[in-house]
């Protein structure tokens, strides 16, 4: 399902700010090398992911899924003199891959890189956090809420991303294991009265949620 016309994204692209050198190398590497390009955030929700951060200049910031780091190095710019981003992934070559963007960046030593599975990494994480960007194994979005929520402090956010999951949420029944974990993810977070959430019609849906 084409969820944006393509004609509105390259219009909504061609108004807004471009990427910077180093953000336009990741896209460019992911986009002709990468096996799974479409997973990248890309110009237009990286540009609103370094907005978002930028206005609420967190402290930290969670990053569950660093893929090939374009949204760590997104986030990372709105980032405090003293703050720190944890990104995780459990694939060891994305995260290789991301590293080395990570070293040419004027962030690189604000940037925590893990390799390994995202809830037993988020355990050893003692910190509280200020923003954090959910964008990893569909079916356990839920878990994450849960891990991160009673860490996040209050008026704290939480992204998470892909919440349209190609439109297939949309479908009755809904089928699949990944679009199955959104739709019950997207009822989840709907259904609770601690946050407020408001659900953006941006790439693949982004759910921006604010702990009350």
């Amino acid at each position: 399902m084409e969820l944006i016309l393509n004609q509105v994204q390259q219009y909504a692209e061609s108004h807004t700010s471009s990427e910077d050198p180093l953000l336009r190398e990741v896209s460019i590497f992911t986009n002709t090398q990468h096996a799974d390009p479409q997973m990248l955030s890309g110009h237009l929700q990286g540009k609103v992911l370094e907005m978002i951060s930028y206005m609420l200049r967190p402290r930290r910031i969670l990053e569950i899924g660093t893929f090939t780091g374009y949204s760590a190095l997104c986030l990372a710019k709105g980032l405090t003199t003293d703050g720190l981003l944890h990104t995780i992934d459990i694939r060891e070559a994305d995260v290789q891959l991301a590293k080395s963007y990570f070293e040419k960046s004027e962030n690189s030593h604000k940037i925590i890189s893990h390799c390994g599975n995202a809830i037993s990494v988020i355990e050893t994480l003692d910190e509280e956090w200020d923003l954090v960007f959910i964008d990893a194994d569909k079916p356990a979005y839920i878990d994450y809420f849960n891990l991160v929520f009673p860490r996040l402090r209050k008026n704290g956010i939480i992204l998470a991303d892909n919440v349209f999951f190609h439109g297939q949420v949309l479908d009755n029944p809904v089928s699949g294991k990944s679009a199955k974990g959104i739709a019950a993810f997207n009822k989840f977070v709907n259904d609770r009265n601690d946050i407020e959430k408001v659900m953006l019609t941006i790439r693949d849906g982004l759910y921006l949620i604010r702990k009350l």
